[in-house]
């Protein structure tokens, strides 16, 4: 044992001692390859920091390969050179591979960014979903219509990727489809994935438009399947929805003058059909207040002069107008006491129960 401790002691510490040290310097082609491997050290991480590794790594071994070859003329030293400089290009190859892998049209590459991307959604998870419209962008020339109302069928999801679009019904111009929005989210929400239905709006491309298009079963398919991509449609979808509806909002004020919040129920009172004061159900519900009502006890003598109660008494000549309805549409509590309880529920019913929408919305 302490023979060979020894012998690794004189190995290590005396070693071989050099006769002569070699007057010339070596040639150019092992600085040059020195130098090169000392930048290549430097490179960075990530999938460019590997290529600027193993393009300069690659570079310096095939210098050494030439500085063996022609100045030190060592076949070890141009062999293990040459499986050095041959693995750095089997990993460019590969990093080639895997970036042409990666790649998506320029399109789909401008969607993620612009839409995917804040969301910090998985780029093979965006893979998927562009699968899934089989990676194909649609046109739409000017004036040509996407679907037509009351004929086209809702068999797909599609969302606008540059252009303008007009939504319209019966005519009427309701508002603009912009870039990077859903072109038929209404319709899609509006359905079950079993139902079947038709678009009420029409849609006209302004200008030329390109867009992508899911097919219905392949998206409710993948949908199923994938429970993060579920939620990313639906936060998205009702992203979209919530602003076309706030674009109706914006134009009710341009319209009216006035700002109407879309989510209160009394845009309806706003929207919905108006009754005059004067009209015949305000003169039917006075005459109503002003029926007579007897106690049992005023009905039973016969001597009593009936007077009409809706008649002013003689001194009550110089009141002033009646009052309006608004003061004059709760009766006193014996006029409640005379009727029934059927008659007041169903009084009550018809005044204060609105319909759930308008029936004659005013254009907009």
């Amino acid at each position: 044992m302490s023979a060979n401790s020894s012998t690794v002691g004189q190995l290590l510490w005396r070693g071989p001692v050099c006769i002569s040290w070699k007057q010339d310097p070596e040639g150019a082609l092992y600085h040059l390859a020195n130098c090169i491997l000392l930048l290549g050290f430097m490179g960075g991480s990530g999938v460019y920091g590997c290529f600027y590794l193993f393009g300069f790594l690659g570079t310096g071994y095939l210098c050494c390969v030439l500085w063996g070859w022609l100045d030190a003329c060592g076949l070890d030293i141009v062999l293990w050179n040459v499986l050095l400089a041959v693995a750095c290009l089997l990993q460019l190859a590969h990093l080639v591979y895997r970036l042409r892998m990666n790649t998506l049209p320029e399109e789909f590459d401008l969607l993620y960014k612009t839409l995917c991307l804040p969301l910090q959604v998985p780029l093979q998870t965006y893979k998927e979903i562009v699968h899934c419209c089989q990676e194909q962008v649609l046109t739409l020339a000017t004036d040509q219509t996407y679907a037509v109302e009351g004929e086209t069928p809702i068999n797909r999801l599609s969302l606008l990727l540059s252009g303008r679009v007009r939504v319209s019904q019966d005519g009427q111009f309701l508002h603009y489809v912009f870039p990077y929005q859903f072109m038929d989210s209404p319709e899609w929400e509006s359905l079950r994935p079993s139902e079947e239905g038709v678009f009420q709006v029409t849609l006209t491309a302004e200008t030329e438009c390109s867009y992508i298009s899911w097919p219905r079963k392949s998206l409710h398919l993948l949908l199923t399947k994938e429970r993060y991509i579920s939620r990313l449609f639906s936060a998205l979808l009702g992203y979209d929805i919530s602003e076309k509806l706030y674009t109706l909002n914006d134009k009710l004020f341009a319209k009216f003058g006035l700002r109407f919040d879309i989510r209160l129920p009394s845009l309806y009172h706003v929207l919905g059909p108006s009754t005059p004061d004067g009209g015949p159900e305000s003169e039917k519900d006075d005459e109503e207040v002003c029926e007579p009502s007897l106690s049992p006890v005023q009905a039973t003598p016969t001597s009593v002069q009936h007077v009409s109660p809706c008649s002013p008494p003689p001194a009550a000549t110089n009141l002033p107008a009646p009052l309006s309805r608004a003061r004059m549409s709760r009766p006193d509590s014996g006029i409640l006491a005379s009727r029934s309880p059927l008659q007041i529920s169903s009084q009550v019913k018809s005044r204060s129960q609105a319909p759930l929408a308008p029936i004659h919305t005013p254009e907009l």
